[in-house]
Formats: structure tokens, C-alpha cells, sequence
């Protein structure tokens, strides 16, 4: 890692950046989880107020460098927003390049399918190979690559 690239040289501004799929859990688990975080003081991105567009916005990605940790909340739909899989290709590229924690939670999936792109991960993807070729490798590459990393599994509530 390069000294002029290293964490404590970045200029953190959140602890945490939360990405999820907001019709999914926007106002139940990640609501409750963005509110417990902000009651201890832990300072928490949220996309509450990005507009939301074909392109993922620049903010969007300023806020993913800027930020010491990330979690992931994979739910049933997550893969089904290209928006979705573009922040968790950048979190996941900030992780390999400036040590950035990743957290994932898999609320009510099967971290398998998230890993290998299976059941409605692997639904998702059957739309994007023919129109977003030149995005799906690395899309899967990252749900991979989280999907391999040790979190939290939400069967209930």
C-alpha cells in the first residue's frame, strides 16, 4: 500500500457508509441500524438524499472513499439495482486499495447465494448479461468476494 494512499492520509469523514436496498429494508432493519449507529455517535452515511439516476452519482462515490467502514446489507432484491452493485463494486475496491472494513449482513438470503450468485442473486443477473456486459464481471467478483467475508446472517425479524 502506498503511504500517500494509506487510511489515516484519506481525510475520513463517516465511520460507516450503510449499502442496501431501500425498498427492501429502507424503513425497517436499516432504518433501526442507521439510528442505533448515529445514537452511539458513529457517523453514518446514508443515501437518503441522492437522486437516483442510470449512473451512480459522484457523491455517492466521495462518500464510499471517504468513509472507515462499510456495511453491506445483502436482502432478497439487492442485486436486482445495478445502483446497488455499483456501490459494492467501489466498497470493495476501497477495501483491496485502502484497507477498508467491510461488514455484511445477510438479511433473510443465504450468504451462499450471495457468494456464488445463485437463487435471486443469480435471477439478477440473468437480465444484466446481455445489455451490462462490461459491468457483470465485476459485480460478481465483488458479491464474491463480500459474500466470502464472515458476517451476520438475518433469518428473522
Amino acid at each position: 500500500m502506498a503511504s500517500d494512499s494509506s487510511p489515516s492520509n484519506l481525510g475520513w469523514t463517516h465511520d460507516v457508509f450503510l449499502s442496501f436496498r431501500g425498498e427492501d429494508t429502507r424503513y425497517s432493519f436499516t432504518d433501526h441500524l442507521h439510528n442505533a449507529l448515529v445514537g452511539k455517535g458513529i457517523i453514518t452515511f446514508r443515501d437518503d438524499k441522492l437522486k437516483r439516476g442510470e449512473k451512480i452519482a459522484p457523491e455517492l462515490l466521495n462518500a464510499i472513499e471517504k468513509s472507515r467502514s462499510s456495511i453491506v446489507v445483502f436482502s432478497k432484491t439487492y442485486a436486482h439495482s445495478r445502483w446497488c452493485l455499483d456501490e459494492l463494486a467501489k466498497i470493495m475496491e476501497c477495501s483491496r486499495k485502502y484497507g477498508q472494513i467491510v461488514l455484511p449482513i445477510f438479511y433473510h438470503v443465504d450468504p451462499s447465494d450471495v457468494r456464488k450468485q445463485t437463487g435471486r442473486f443469480g435471477e439478477a443477473f440473468t437480465r444484466y448479461e446481455e445489455n451490462w456486459k462490461n459491468k457483470v464481471q465485476s459485480w460478481k467478483e465483488a458479491l464474491t468476494e463480500t459474500g466470502n467475508i464472515s458476517g451476520w446472517h438475518v433469518k428473522e425479524g
